[in-house]
């Protein structure tokens, strides 16, 4: 992974440093964004404090905690180096601008990045946290029709892969209580099942 990477001038400028993804390498659970957060941008971490307000409201919770609560982040670790256990974290882009979204031809620049990451963790399942990580992973991971996707719906629900099953996710923040907690039992259900049997199946 290149740690200097040149290839979008205008997130050049306004990085801190390029944050490429965190966590276990040997993860059967991957979780994608579309973007570092401030603090990430700061820090290096992905998805750290997810509650700016640039990027949704105050109702939801973060996802920290709710992977603490699934027993996937240890709740006594450092908050800017938490300590994963089956679960690694990106975005779909590695640098960012604090002013703007991720273009198209930045997340195109950013792909093999993430190609690379999904290869070398090759996990049993991958979570799109977002509209545009859905979108995205969608149309590259599975074999469902774009305008078939959709996050409302979508959410704490399982979209089939290749290979993987997709478990989306509205963003922490913007989620309803109801919402964070329909996800977090659709999640203790799969995390029970023999969900390693997904390898292999193509359809949805």
């Amino acid at each position: 992974m290149d740690e200097d990477c040149r290839n979008c001038p205008a997130l050049c400028e306004t990085r801190t440093q390029v944050i490429h993804g965190y966590g276990d390498v040997g993860a059967d659970f991957l979780f994608v964004g579309e973007r570092p957060t401030a603090r990430a941008d700061e820090v290096g971490v992905p998805f750290l404090a997810e509650d700016e307000p640039d990027e949704g409201d105050e109702r939801g919770t973060s996802l920290r905690r709710m992977l603490e609560r699934l027993a996937l982040c240890d709740s006594t670790s450092p908050d800017d180096r938490p300590e994963l256990e089956n679960v690694y974290l990106t975005n779909l882009t590695r640098c960012r601008d604090p002013d703007r979204k991720p273009t198209d031809e930045e997340i195109g620049n950013c792909e093999p990045y993430l190609n690379a990451e999904i290869r070398m963790i090759n996990p049993e399942i991958i979570v799109p946290v977002g509209e545009r990580a859905l979108s995205e992973i969608g149309v590259e991971y599975t074999t469902t029709p774009v305008e078939e996707l959709d996050l409302e719906a979508d959410h704490a629900t399982t979209v089939r892969g290749r290979g993987f099953e997709l478990v989306p996710m509205i963003e922490p923040r913007k989620q309803t209580d109801e919402q964070t907690q329909a996800w977090l039992e659709r999640f203790v259900e799969l995390m029970a099942s023999d969900y390693r049997q997904t390898k292999g199946r193509q359809e949805r």
